[in-house]
C-alpha cells in the first residue's frame, strides 16, 4: 500500500477549521483527536463537531479516540460519519466486539497503543482490525518531540502484520516531520498522522505532499516492503 498522510486537526487553527480542512484536501485522511479529559489530561472536541467536519470537507475523517468508555462512544463517531475509527486497547472493556461493531456501522476499525503497553500480547486480535495505531508520543498534546524508543515496536508489529499475512494498516502517531517520517516508514508504518509539522507550515497542503515523498522514497527502499 503507498503511504498515506493524515494531518492532524489537533495543530489547526479551531476557530477556522473548515478552512484549515480544506488547507489540506490532498491528503488522504483528516486525523481528529477527540479527548475527554479523563483518559488523557486534556479536552478537545466530540460527535458535533465531527459531524460538521463532515460537512466541511470530502477527506475522509480518522478519528482518534482518546477517551474512557470507547466502547460505549466509538460506535457515535461512525453513525457522525467518520471514516475510520480508532480507540485505545487500554481504555477498551471488549476490543473484539468494539472492532466488530465498528466494522458493521460502515467504518474502518483501528487500535491504539500508548508507548508502554506491548503489541504482542495482542497477536491474536489483529485480524478484527484495519489499522494498528503506535503511539510514538504520550497521547494528550500535540507538539512532542518523536520517541525513537518506539521504532523497534513499529518493527516488531510490521513483523506480526507480515507474519499473518494481514492487509492492516500500521499507523504512527507523534512528532512526525520531516526529520522522523522516514525512520518510521523503514520500520514499517504505512500511515502517518502529522499536525504541527502540516498546520505550522506556510503552505500545508505542500508540507502533505513533501511527507508522502519521503514516506514513498524511504518505503521503496525498507526490507519490509521489499519483501512483498
Amino acid at each position: 500500500m503507498a503511504p498515506q498522510i493524515s494531518p492532524s486537526i489537533l495543530s489547526a487553527d479551531f476557530a477556522r477549521l473548515s478552512d484549515e480542512a480544506k488547507a489540506v484536501a490532498g491528503a488522504d485522511w483528516l486525523h481528529v483527536d477527540v479527548m475527554d479529559n479523563h483518559f488523557v489530561p486534556n479536552l478537545t472536541l466530540g460527535v458535533p463537531v465531527v459531524e460538521s467536519l463532515v460537512r466541511a470537507t470530502d477527506t475522509p475523517l480518522d478519528c482518534h479516540l482518546m477517551i474512557e468508555a470507547p466502547d460505549r462512544w466509538a460506535p457515535q463517531f461512525v453513525e457522525a460519519g467518520a471514516g475510520s475509527v480508532t480507540f485505545h486497547v487500554e481504555a477498551a472493556t471488549a476490543p473484539v466486539r468494539l472492532a466488530r461493531e465498528i466494522r458493521a456501522k460502515g467504518a474502518r476499525a483501528s487500535m491504539a497503543l500508548r508507548p508502554a503497553t506491548p503489541v504482542e500480547p495482542y497477536e491474536d486480535l489483529l485480524p478484527e482490525l484495519d489499522m494498528l495505531l503506535i503511539m510514538t508520543v504520550e497521547p494528550g498534546f500535540g507538539g512532542q518531540a518523536f520517541l525513537d524508543i518506539m521504532l523497534p515496536k513499529i518493527r516488531r508489529t510490521r513483523e506480526l502484520i507480515s507474519k499473518h499475512g494481514l492487509e492492516l494498516w500500521l499507523q504512527v502517531d507523534g512528532g512526525v516531520s520531516a526529520s522522523t517520517i522516514e525512520q518510521c516508514a523503514d520500520a514499517g508504518a504505512d500511515v502517518f498522522v502529522a499536525g504541527s509539522a502540516v498546520y505550522g507550515a506556510a503552505d500545508p497542503a505542500e508540507a502533505v505532499r513533501a511527507l508522502r515523498n519521503q514516506a514513498e522514497a524511504a518505503t521503496s527502499k525498507a526490507s519490509w516492503a521489499c519483501d512483498h
